[in-house]
């Protein structure tokens, strides 16, 4: 099964950092490649890739992650981890592709992709070191902590009719009672989607966000 990817950027030398954004449902990995140029801009030396999911969405345009056709709180969770196994063999082919290992690897999510990435923690040992997940929410909440060295970025806007905001709230909350670390920051007045000042968040957290276990 192959998939559309993008490369959004692709730097002279060999990349010191991986960045990798997974859509929406219904969307597609141009769109998401927007995005990834604010991030291609503020990182010069990352390989900055927007990932498409080989499955063609069922309603309408665009590509889907897994089904959300008929989607329940029940069965959400089954179909994400059928997905699991492509989504996570996507991150492995790029780390090995451009030489970049999982510490210096960041997922950035939107929704059905926030999903992914997020889930993705609770069966992958070491992924990615970091996490952005725009407006988006674990499929159920995490049992036991996720996996170590990995920090997730929460940003969510507080008027999302699609993903309530609270998805992020409680996911935050639930992180950090596990012993995990994470970040959340809710923007006022948006809906469900992405604005400039959440993307400028998750590019500072990515600059400026120092975790604990690099501090000595």
């Amino acid at each position: 099964m192959s998939s559309e990817q993008i490369i959004v950027r692709q730097p002279e030398e060999r990349a010191n950092q991986l960045i990798l954004l997974f859509h929406g449902v219904g969307d597609n990995p141009i769109s998401m490649g927007e995005i990834g140029k604010f991030f291609a801009v503020s990182f010069p030396q990352a390989q900055v890739i927007s990932v498409g999911s080989p499955d063609i969405c069922d309603f309408g345009r665009g590509f889907q992650w897994f089904s959300v056709q008929g989607v329940t709180e029940q069965n959400r969770q089954p179909r994400v981890d059928a997905a699991m196994p492509v989504f996570v063999q996507i991150v492995r082919d790029w780390q090995q592709k451009t030489g970049v290992p999982p510490e210096h690897t960041t997922l950035v999510g939107f929704s059905q992709g926030t999903i992914m990435a997020l889930e993705s923690t609770k069966v992958e040992e070491h992924l990615a070191s970091r996490i952005i997940a725009f407006s988006g929410r674990f499929s159920t909440l995490p049992e036991k902590p996720i996996a170590a060295g990995t920090v997730v970025h929460f940003i969510h806007g507080e008027q999302d009719p699609v993903i309530n905001p609270f998805q992020s709230k409680s996911a935050a909350e639930r992180l950090k009672s596990l012993g995990c670390e994470c970040t959340l920051n809710l923007q006022p007045g948006m809906g469900h989607g992405l604005d400039s000042h959440m993307i400028n968040t998750a590019i500072a957290h990515l600059k400026n966000y120092e975790p604990k276990s690099h501090q000595h």
